[in-house]
């Protein structure tokens, strides 16, 4: 296409947003109009399973749930009073607990105030605050957050010696649905234990976000526990930003939570709108549906231009990939849906992996995410007539420009700058993108049956390592490693058994390992402690 052309298609296919000042351009996606024009009966069924989703209809057959995380911005919307209840009482609570704790009327047992928050999660209960608070934290929080996200110890030490006597002022929350989930219940473990090494009480400084009756309830209110939070059934851990899960942190650093849910409701508003070329999260699925040809041959690479939305990458990739990253259609065909989601920060990847981008394999599609306030305030210049962000936005076009050039699509959002309406609107314009999308190719993007395999093969090897220190413990002589195999009834497991083997001993566990490392099949092992 001619330069000319091009533009005629930009304003063709730009959807901008009044309200929000926010544009969508799916411009430099190769789609013919022709082809748009016969996917109208399957956006208009799309249209249709969103609006019985927000009206109440089981989403998740996995777990016999409704999908309500649109309810959460506009509670009007809930199916019945109670459900209504359900998020107006929480919201409530989590204002007048965040203004307690800035106002010092809840303070920790050893310190006048609390100055930091320990905020303990995995999955969506982390990635969500994370991406929040690198956005929209101001640069001296009301308590600045820490996260502790995995179940690596060195990673978890890290995060506590850092905070080293700050422990005694810090604000513990621990999120999990059920409270029976590892990750989880091991950095609150870890936490406990490191509170007691410094002599403090853990439960007056800890709060729980969980579901009514859960284990991490229970536990919650007979260790009596500073606060308790609600997470509701019908919100998963992916789309629960805008539930406690995300609201309760953001309110205590300082963040404006109700400008995260108006933003999200006006998307919502936008996204209901049932016609593809006015709706920006169909547009957003149509060039998606386009790029990987329904089958998601090509990755997403997420290029925000701000340093503040670099974990929007992170973020999008459990939104996106565990959503539609599918064996099975809903007529139970296998299709292995999903599409795979990368990236970093504009321009830090112009010396990064942009090179390959445009020159190597051709197996992604760009979405550029452009903030048109460079600052708050002027910026110097740093040449006659052009400052530093001028240079990023001409990193951005170029960057855009070089990619097109060569047979590579992209996907340019533009929003004015970054701030908690724009920031729940994203949230909200990826969260029904997703939905749409997984309409389109026939999967469901509320279940996620891959991830309870995953945890379900842990359980299996942390039995197995169970069964062989009993039985390493109870033998007078060191033991093959085939016979070890075969008296834990584990012969078919013996890589599997090794490798325990080796982390064990590795952690001065008791385990010694007498051999070649190179020959792990004539290990002899026995119990040493």
């Amino acid at each position: 296409m001619t330069n000319q052309e091009l533009w005629q298609r930009y304003l063709r296919w730009l959807y901008h947003h009044p309200g929000l000042d926010l544009y969508l351009d799916i411009s430099r996606v190769r789609f013919e109009e022709s082809w748009v024009e016969s996917l109208q009966p399957q956006f208009a069924k799309a249209f249709q399973e969103m609006q019985a989703l927000e009206k109440g209809a089981v989403a998740n057959p996995d777990e016999g749930r409704m999908v309500g995380h649109y309810w959460l911005r506009n509670p009007d919307l809930a199916p019945n009073p109670e459900l209504k209840a359900e998020i107006t009482e929480p919201l409530a609570q989590i204002r007048q607990f965040a203004a307690a704790i800035h106002q010092g009327q809840i303070t920790p047992p050893q310190a006048p105030k609390f100055t930091d928050i320990i905020s303990i999660g995995i999955g969506g209960s982390a990635l969500g605050p994370q991406f929040v608070a690198q956005a929209l934290a101001p640069d001296f929080p009301a308590l600045e957050i820490h996260f502790i996200d995995n179940t690596d110890p060195a990673g978890i030490d890290r995060v506590l010696t850092r905070l080293g006597a700050r422990l005694k002022s810090a604000l513990v929350i621990i999120t999990s649905k059920s409270g029976g989930t590892p990750e989880p219940r091991n950095g609150l473990a870890e936490v406990r234990a490191r509170f007691a090494a410094q002599n403090l009480d853990l439960a007056p400084q800890t709060v729980a976000v969980t579901m009514p009756g859960s284990k991490l309830y229970q536990q919650a209110q007979s260790e009596n526990w500073l606060a308790i939070f609600p997470m509701q059934d019908w919100v998963g851990g992916r789309t629960s930003e805008l539930s406690a899960v995300g609201l309760l942190p953001a309110a205590l650093q300082g963040i404006e939570i109700d400008g995260l849910l108006e933003g999200a409701k006006i998307m919502d508003d936008a996204t209901r709108v049932p016609d593809l070329r006015a709706n920006p999260a169909a547009l957003l699925a149509l060039a998606w549906y386009s790029a990987g040809k329904g089958r998601g041959e090509k990755d997403m690479v997420i290029l925000p231009y701000k340093d503040s939305l670099l974990l929007f990458s992170r973020y999008l990739q459990q939104l996106i990939m565990e959503s539609l990253g599918k064996e099975r259609d809903l007529d139970g065909q296998v299709v292995h849906q999903g599409i795979a989601v990368y990236g970093n920060k504009g321009s830090t990847d112009q010396h990064a992996y942009v090179q390959q981008l445009r020159e190597g394999v051709p197996n992604f599609f760009a979405t550029f995410i452009e903030v048109l306030e460079d600052r708050d305030g002027a910026s110097e210049e740093v040449e006659p007539h052009i400052t530093s962000g001028d240079y990023l936005s001409g990193f951005l076009q170029g960057t855009r420009q070089a990619l097109y050039e060569n047979h590579r699509e992209s996907i340019t959002l533009t929003i004015p700058q970054v701030n908690p309406k724009t920031v729940g609107a994203l949230i909200a314009l990826y969260e029904r993108a997703v939905g749409f999308y997984a309409s389109l190719v026939n999967v469901n993007a509320y279940h996620q049956p891959g991830v309870e395999a995953g945890k379900k093969a842990a359980a299996g090897i942390l039995e197995l390592q169970q069964k062989a220190l009993a039985t390493l413990q109870n033998s007078a002589e060191p033991l093959p490693l085939p016979e070890l195999a075969r008296q834990c009834g584990a012969e078919e497991e013996i890589e599997t058994l090794y490798k325990i083997l080796r982390h064990l001993a590795a952690n001065q566990r008791g385990i010694v390992l007498e051999g070649a490392p190179s020959a792990p099949e004539r290990l002899l092992i026995h119990y040493g402690a």
